[in-house]
């Protein structure tokens, strides 16, 4: 009888101890999965983002909105791991606006504050007022969505320019051959605005004002960060950056 009850117990203990096994797989297989993996990952980096911007410091030039810097703050993050980025400045060009407000933000990463913001154009097929049409391809005269590298600055017919490198296949990787570049114009201007209802438009280039170009371009020139942004759901489906 003892014999019996002894046998009972142990195939007990065995099949409870088979269950827990089973239980730790399942839920060691369910840590592992690549779909769970990467939805905690993005969870993780939304949360990250959030506290980061919440923490700007914008020295009374306020803050880019948000969905424009969460996507800024993705990217820049991709290419700061994988070293193509070198300075810790990320400039956010939010072409969700209309041209006549400041719409561009350079962000010291480090520091976590605002240094700058400024008007800036878009390209003159891009739209008039705002831009909604965007373009890679050379002598389309449209501005190009998505992130770029700051390159090195030379002197040409608007002065001081810094060369831009594209850095999303298919959106904007022609933009060194399409000369896209940072430079002052004298289009870029709230005189200019006042007097024709608009700010003036480039051929691609994010053209700023002639009065804060140099500071600009030097200050963000040689590997840092550029993103422009528009809530182009046909960026949004190309991009590799961003989610």
């Amino acid at each position: 009888m003892n014999y019996k009850f002894l046998t009972l117990f142990a195939l007990t203990f065995l099949f409870s101890s088979f269950n827990s096994v089973g239980n730790s797989k399942e839920e060691i297989s369910n840590n592992t999965d690549p779909k769970l993996v990467a939805a905690n990952v993005k969870v993780a980096l939304e949360v990250k983002c959030k506290n980061f911007y919440n923490s700007i410091e914008s020295n009374e030039l306020s803050l880019p909105k948000y969905e424009s810097f969460s996507k800024a703050f993705e990217g820049y993050n991709e290419l700061k791991n994988q070293g193509i980025i070198e300075k810790d400045y990320l400039t956010i060009v939010d072409f969700s606006l209309s041209s006549n407000e400041e719409r561009m933000w350079v962000i010291n990463m480090t520091t976590k504050e605002v240094v700058l913001r400024s008007l800036v154009a878009h390209g003159r097929n891009s739209g008039e007022l705002f831009a909604t049409e965007f373009s890679n391809k050379s002598e389309s005269y449209q501005s190009s969505l998505g992130f770029y590298t700051t390159g090195e600055t030379y002197v040409g017919k608007h002065g001081l320019s810094l060369r831009l490198d594209g850095l999303e296949y298919g959106i904007n990787d022609n933009a060194r051959d399409r000369a896209v570049v940072i430079h002052g114009a004298d289009y870029v201007s709230g005189k200019f605005v006042k007097e024709n209802g608009r700010l003036g438009r480039s051929q691609g280039c994010p053209a700023v004002p002639n009065e804060i170009s140099k500071e600009l371009i030097e200050l963000i020139k040689d590997k840092s960060c550029l993103f422009i942004y528009h809530p182009s759901r046909n960026y949004i489906v190309k991009s590799k950056l961003v989610s």
